[in-house]
């Protein structure tokens, strides 16, 4: 079991069944991952023979209902996988974000019976892959603004425009498109072999770069009619999805701080300068002692949301608040521990440099750290400052 920072004995709270979810996701990345991601993020490739193992576990949309084969758990449990996966990489934990947060959730909560019982199992096992079109070329923080479109055609519909920045487009088995129907959001199941729909990968990342990141182009696909998501009209629909994903993040992020306070913690024990370990300076206590604070400052909010959630009390702007405070402080975090680390800290023999290459993502991405700066400027002073 890996060393983990507990405080407020937060960590001693937790349910027997959460426990055990919470040592099952610190074996498999001990175990199934740690091993490998110095190699793949060297070659900026995905283990995706890992993907049925995570749905073998539970780990994908693990919080749907049981009747489409997923876990049912509730979301303190979630929210330690995603902390633990991402412990791992970044690009471990959104794989797993996306599949359940972005790809099954808006199936579950929009999708028609016919449509759950056919792509939910698949999706939760791992056997299949989703991924998640919302975000465009020139519409990023500004969804509402998007250029893809769908007209009726026939019995369906026919989609043109793209996407940009789609983890997992390049494996998607099926994408989840957000697209325009006279004049509103309207979601959509593209399956992969979809004439006029391609998926090319993004190269030459500096972050996240063990994930697979497409863009997807639509040239006059034909999608029929029961392939739309009967309930989901208007950008509410996606924009719940999204929430579904930063909840996660939020979690995400304090396992990639554990990895790099650990990885500087042990480090300055055993890094011997002026005939003593780093450990014993001032300076380097006090760097510790911050980056302690703020992973338990984190922790807190995310144990809260947790609750906050199952008792179907949460907000938006609440989201905002962890999301946006825990990946600063993950970054923080990094940061830190590369400066105590030294020359050291730039070599991928120590996990540092690859967390803070990816939260310069993860800091972006769904929701950049300034949107949600003011969502919560909205929520406080009752203004839009979108407007």
């Amino acid at each position: 079991m890996p060393a983990t920072l507990d405080l407020y004995k937060m960590y001693e709270t937790l349910t027997t069944e959460e426990q055990q979810i919470w040592q099952a996701a610190q074996n498999f990345v001990d175990k199934e991952f740690m091993p490998i991601i110095s190699a793949h993020h060297r070659d900026a490739t995905f283990p995706v023979e890992l993907i049925p193992k995570l749905g073998k576990l539970g780990f994908l949309g693990s919080q749907l209902p049981e009747e489409y084969g997923c876990a049912g758990i509730n979301n303190r449990a979630y929210g330690l996988i995603m902390q633990e996966l991402e412990r791992g990489d970044s690009a471990l934990r959104s794989v797993a974000s996306v599949q359940g947060a972005l790809v099954m959730y808006p199936i579950w909560r929009y999708g028609s019976q016919q449509q759950k019982e056919h792509w939910l199992p698949q999706l939760a096992a791992g056997e299949k892959v989703g991924c998640f079109g919302l975000t465009e070329p020139d519409f990023g923080s500004n969804p509402a603004g998007m250029l893809t479109n769908a007209k009726p055609h026939k019995d369906g519909f026919l989609l043109n425009g793209s996407k940009m920045w789609i983890t997992n487009g390049n494996i998607a088995d099926v994408a989840v498109v957000w697209a325009k129907l006279d004049g509103k959001v309207h979601g959509f199941l593209v399956p992969k072999d979809t004439p006029g729909f391609t998926a090319t990968e993004i190269k030459g990342k500096f972050s996240l770069r063990a994930s697979i990141t497409s863009e997807l182009s639509f040239n006059d696909c034909f999608i029929p009619k029961e392939n739309m998501l009967p309930e989901a009209q208007g950008l509410k629909a996606p924009l719940s999805c999204l929430s579904q994903a930063r909840y996660g993040i939020a979690w995400g992020a304090i396992g990639s701080a554990l990895a790099t306070y650990h990885c500087a913690l042990d480090y300055s024990k055993t890094r011997i300068q002026f005939d003593k370990p780093i450990a014993s300076f001032q300076l380097i206590q006090q760097q510790l002692v911050e980056m302690a604070s703020d992973i338990t400052h984190a922790q807190l909010l995310a144990f809260r949301l947790a609750e906050l959630k199952d008792q179907k009390q949460v907000r938006p702007a609440m989201i905002s608040l962890a999301k946006r405070n825990n990946v600063r402080m993950a970054l923080n975090t990094a940061r830190t521990a590369r400066n105590i680390l030294a020359a050291n800290g730039i070599v991928d023999e120590y996990p540092i440099m690859r967390h803070m290459m990816n939260l310069e993502t993860v800091i972006t991405y769904e929701g950049t750290h300034e949107v949600h700066t003011l969502i919560l400027g909205q929520h406080l002073t009752g203004v839009s400052a979108f407007e």
